[in-house]
């Protein structure tokens, strides 16, 4: 297996909710090597051009809202397998659905307040990273 990138982003309700140490606890107990990590906030045109794959989507809208509403933290992240270790960490979207143990599971509230954000694919995951971090930034001897 190869070592991929991926993206953690600790949504404004996770953050709020104060669940920023025990999601960062259950990333590093699952293996994953913190690259960087970052607490900021985005506003509606950065959060808009992170999520424009969604843009005709109809809750597109409501998830820029959501996005720049609050702090947010961005965690670039490295592990074999990563994307799909990242996915089966987090959960289903929608928390009612989402597997015992999962972040999602514990932390998320709803379908759109879901805890994390977390990348698909493994090139999404090396753009994702990009947006929020220049190379210069990751840290990759830990």
């Amino acid at each position: 297996m190869a070592i991929e990138r991926t993206l953690c982003i600790i949504k404004p309700d996770g953050v709020r909710n104060q669940n920023i140490g025990n999601i960062v606890a259950m990333i590093q107990a699952a293996g994953f090597r913190i690259l960087g990590l970052k607490l900021t906030r985005i506003s509606p045109a950065v959060a808009g051009e992170f999520y424009g794959v969604h843009k005709e989507r109809p809750f597109y809208g409501e998830l820029v809202n959501f996005m720049s509403s609050g702090a947010i933290v961005p965690i670039a992240l490295e592990k074999e397998n990563a994307i799909a270790d990242w996915r089966a960490l987090i959960g289903s979207t929608d928390p009612a659905e989402a597997a015992e143990g999962t972040i999602r599971k514990k932390y998320a509230t709803s379908k759109g307040e879901n805890a994390v954000h977390g990348s698909d694919s493994v090139e999404n995951g090396i753009n994702e990273v990009a947006f929020f971090f220049a190379e210069s930034e990751l840290i990759n001897n830990a």
